[in-house]
């Protein structure tokens, strides 16, 4: 019966394939990375028309010092200085 459901139903083979629609690790708001993670802020970037994308910046921790108690603009400034940005694309799962 599972070949005929998915056959039917398409979209359930993707759901337990890739699993996105889970949370791990469970009851986290990643909206709060600092809560998560040292040094690091939440960011939204358009990258065209009516796409927005989710990003976190965190700072290396030789910056840690210096990035206590900042602000949003200091990490956008932090971004625009001569050092290297590593990006990190994570996957499928629908979170940071």
């Amino acid at each position: 019966s599972v070949p005929f459901l998915i056959c039917l139903f398409p979209s359930v083979l993707t759901k337990f394939v890739y699993l996105n629609f889970l949370a791990f690790p469970f009851f986290v708001d990643f909206r709060r990375p600092e809560l998560l993670v040292n040094n690091t802020i939440s960011l939204h970037l358009t990258t065209e028309p009516g796409v927005t994308v989710g990003i976190w910046h965190t700072v290396p921790g030789s910056r840690g010092a210096e990035a206590q108690g900042k602000d949003r603009r200091w990490y956008e400034e932090a971004l625009a200085d001569a050092h290297p940005v590593i990006i990190y694309l994570h996957g499928n799962g629908g979170t940071r």
